[in-house]
C-alpha cells in the first residue's frame, strides 16, 4: 500500500515539472498577462520629449539573432520600449513563447507584442492569451496612441471578422484628445494573408482620420516604407531579426522618424 501511495506522489510531482504533450500550457505567475504587466511599466515613467521605440518581429525559431537584437538595444541608452510585430513562435507551441520571452526579458526596457500568425497555430492562440493577454489593445503615452490588432485573416479562414474593423474605428473615435496614432499589426493589408474584402475599409479608416500617422507592419521578412494606397498614411514593414535588423522610430509631439538599424555580433 505504502509503495502506491509514493508511485501516487512520484506522478503528481512529475506531472508538475513536466510538460507530456507540446499543446500543454505550463506558464509560471510572472509569464502572464504581460501585456497588462509592461503597459504599466512604461506608463510608470514620464514620457520623454522623443520617445525611441525598437520595432522588430518574426523572431520564429531564430533564438540566436534574437538574442543579438536585445544585446544590440541593450547597448543603447535612448530606448524607451520595444515592439514585438509578431510571430513570436513558429509554430505556437508554449515552449516557443517561453524561449522567446527568456529572451527578451533580458531587455533593459519593457517588450509588448502584436500577435502573428504564427502564433496562431496548433494552441498558440490560448498561449498567447495567458501570457500577454488581448489580440487588440490600446494604450496611450505621451501624445501618442498605439492600437495594436490582429490581423491575420488566413488563420479564421478569410471569416470577414479579422481585423475587427469595428473595433478599430471605435478606439480611433475615442481619441479625443487628439494624440497621434500609431496603428500596430503583424500583417500588413496589402498581404495575401490580409482579408482582401476588408483590405478597402481598413485603408479608409486610416485615412480619414487626421491623427493616424502610421500603420506598422512586420510579417514579409523585409523592409518597405511607403505610403502604399497614395492616401496620406505611411506604411512600415520591419525585417525578421533573421536578417540581424529592426527599426529605431523616434516619436516627438509634431513628427517622427525611422532608422533602420543593423545589428551582429
Amino acid at each position: 500500500m505504502k509503495n502506491i501511495y509514493w508511485i501516487m506522489i512520484m506522478g503528481l510531482m512529475a506531472q508538475s515539472c513536466f510538460e507530456y504533450n507540446p499543446n500543454q500550457i505550463i506558464l509560471d505567475d510572472d509569464e502572464k498577462n504581460l501585456t497588462e504587466k509592461y503597459v504599466a511599466e512604461i506608463q510608470a515613467k514620464p514620457a520623454p520629449d522623443t520617445i525611441k521605440m525598437a520595432f522588430m518581429g518574426d523572431t520564429q525559431r531564430f533564438y540566436d539573432e534574437a538574442e543579438l537584437f536585445v544585446k544590440d538595444a541593450n547597448k543603447r541608452d535612448d530606448i524607451t520600449f520595444i515592439m514585438h510585430g509578431g510571430d513570436i513562435s513558429d509554430f505556437g507551441l508554449v515552449k516557443e513563447f517561453r524561449w522567446v520571452h527568456d529572451i527578451m526579458s533580458e531587455s533593459k526596457v519593457p517588450y509588448l507584442t502584436a500577435v502573428g500568425n504564427h502564433d496562431l497555430l496548433a494552441n498558440g492562440k490560448k498561449v498567447y492569451r495567458e501570457m500577454y493577454g488581448d489580440y487588440n489593445y490600446t494604450f496611450t503615452y505621451g501624445n501618442y496612441l498605439f492600437v495594436i490588432l490582429d490581423t491575420n485573416s488566413r488563420e479564421y479562414e478569410f471569416n470577414g471578422n479579422i481585423p475587427d474593423l469595428n473595433w478599430l474605428s471605435a478606439r480611433l473615435e475615442e481619441n479625443t484628445a487628439n494624440r497621434n496614432v500609431i496603428v500596430i499589426s503583424h500583417v500588413p493589408p496589402y498581404n495575401s494573408d490580409f482579408d482582401d474584402e476588408l483590405e478597402a475599409e481598413y485603408a479608409s479608416i486610416l485615412a480619414n482620420d487626421p491623427n493616424v500617422v502610421l500603420s506598422l507592419h512586420a510579417h514579409e521578412h523585409s523592409y518597405l516604407d511607403e505610403e502604399v494606397y497614395g492616401d496620406g498614411v505611411r506604411y512600415f514593414v520591419t525585417t525578421t531579426v533573421n536578417k540581424e535588423g529592426y527599426a529605431l522610430l523616434s516619436l516627438w509631439d509634431d513628427g517622427l522618424s525611422i532608422e533602420r538599424v543593423k545589428f551582429d555580433d
